[in-house]
């Protein structure tokens, strides 16, 4: 099961960046936001937190509010590697854990202090029954947070160190501004030790 730091309730103020979001995409009436908040949970992380560890079964989507979250595994040598990082107005989960009930290769964890809301599996599935179109607006954003992350992670494929590095401050600078060179290193596949010294040889 996901672990749970610091999760509250009681303020659905804290609620409205989600449906701020949603209706982007999506006409939703108030009488549905009214109902569908009340499924939802929020939660505030620090830096290393966890959101899911690898091998849980994830239970929930996470709407990021503020922050930034990484997903991250070990290597045989126990060594974390950081594949992806996401930040506000992105939801995130293992989607073959959530989608499939089976344990998750990644965990996911805070790379700054960060901020989500929390929408449990059990209470989305209710929530589609009542409203078809959440799931078709859930399902389309889902998807196209996976097309975003395959994207940027190519966009680095067949580049050295250097060149790793200065696509990661063009294409990610507010995430390079915000998390530790450690998180930095292991997302580029250097070590921290060879991130110092290309930053100070960069541009």
């Amino acid at each position: 099961m996901d672990t749970e730091p610091h999760t509250e309730r009681q303020d659905a103020t804290r609620f409205v960046p989600l449906f701020t979001y949603l209706r982007l995409f999506k006409n939703i009436p108030s009488a549905d936001v009214d109902v569908i908040q009340q499924e939802l949970s929020y939660r505030s992380l620090a830096e290393g937190d966890y959101l899911l560890k690898e091998g849980s079964i994830a239970t929930n989507l996470f709407f990021i509010c503020d922050g930034v979250v990484r997903i991250v595994t070990q290597n045989e040598q126990g060594r974390e590697l950081t594949h992806y990082f996401l930040k506000e107005n992105q939801l995130v989960t293992i989607l073959d854990s959530f989608n499939r009930g089976v344990p998750a290769r990644e965990s996911i964890r805070a790379a700054c202090p960060t901020q989500v809301i929390v929408l449990p599996k059990r209470s989305l599935l209710l929530l589609y029954d009542r409203f078809p179109y959440l799931k078709e607006l859930i399902d389309k954003l889902t998807q196209q947070t996976l097309l975003y992350k395959i994207q940027i992670r190519n966009a680095y494929l067949g580049e050295d160190a250097m060149t790793r590095y200065q696509q990661f401050l063009i294409r990610q600078p507010e995430i390079a501004l915000r998390v530790s060179l450690q998180s930095i290193a292991s997302y580029l596949g250097i070590t921290q030790q060879s991130l110092s010294r290309i930053r100070r040889n960069s541009f």
